[in-house]
């Protein structure tokens, strides 16, 4: 894999965002870096294999003890008619955004709700044509699904920042510049917002306590920035979801992710 070379520095992206513009309120959105074509492919790829194994079948997925599918690289939600989860639903604002970008998603995709009633319906259904199609769809367009998980990590600084106290918004924002000071520790922003969400939603929590991008920014330990920034990131990452682990109802069995989990935070710390 080829290192990454930023046209903007990272470090310099949320100057605009400096001590003056947090007494109280949030700053307005960072401009975006730009990121070449092999950088985002890479970003793609790790993404892919995290989600799902990097396999075409993986594309189209419901987990274990979940009441709806995830599909595409980055394991988007799809919620079925008449349920509502706690989770973000990502699907339909990916499928937004594909055909604002010209996309022209297969019919499947663009069903309001995800029309399997069970985990069980999806699975008679998985090798239908029109989920092979799908599929073949999702495996065509990875670059689409980066770019679209790439923006939802860049909108997610600001409403984290908009989210805290007024008195933490500087360390927050220092700790994210430290960890995007390198390549991994970039990746590892734009993966953990697709992965565990911005941490600013009241219902992505349990008993309060919540286990996304703000959460795990807040836990950091002082730390330099670069590498050392990244692997406290991970490690910030683990409590985070060793404490939504603890705090989960206990219907919903989530320790048995927890090796899953440990093994993706682990990524973050490892140069690319």
């Amino acid at each position: 894999m080829q290192p990454f070379r930023f046209i903007i520095p990272l470090g310099l992206v949320f100057a605009a965002c400096g001590p003056a513009s947090m007494q109280g309120q949030a700053p307005a959105a960072p401009a975006a870096t730009q990121l070449s074509a092999s950088q985002k492919a890479a970003i793609g790829r790790k993404i892919w294999q995290n989600e799902c194994g990097g396999t075409v079948d993986g594309l189209t997925s419901w987990n274990a003890g979940e009441e709806f599918p995830s599909l595409g690289i980055g394991h988007f939600i799809w919620y079925p008619a008449g349920f509502n989860g706690r989770f973000e639903e990502s699907w339909p604002p990916f499928i937004d955004y594909a055909r604002r970008q010209g996309a022209r998603p297969p019919a499947l995709a663009l069903e309001k709700r995800a029309p399997w009633a069970s985990k069980a319906a999806f699975q008679a259904d998985f090798r239908s044509t029109r989920m092979q199609e799908l599929r073949s769809w999702l495996a065509a367009n990875v670059t689409l699904q980066t770019d679209f998980i790439i923006a939802r990590s860049r909108a997610a600084l600001p409403k984290v920042l908009a989210a805290a106290p007024a008195s933490d918004r500087g360390r927050l924002q220092a700790n994210y510049n430290k960890v995007a000071a390198t390549p991994n520790g970039t990746y590892a922003l734009i993966d953990y917002v697709n992965f565990k969400g911005d941490g600013t939603q009241a219902s992505e929590r349990y008993n309060g306590k919540g286990w996304g991008l703000l959460q795990v920014l807040g836990s950091m330990k002082e730390v330099p920035a670069g590498q050392a920034a990244a692997a406290e990131f991970a490690a910030s990452a683990k409590r985070m979801l060793d404490r939504r682990i603890s705090n989960a109802p206990p219907a919903r069995g989530e320790a048995r992710w927890r090796e899953g989990w440990h093994n993706r935070c682990s990524t973050y710390a490892r140069p690319l």
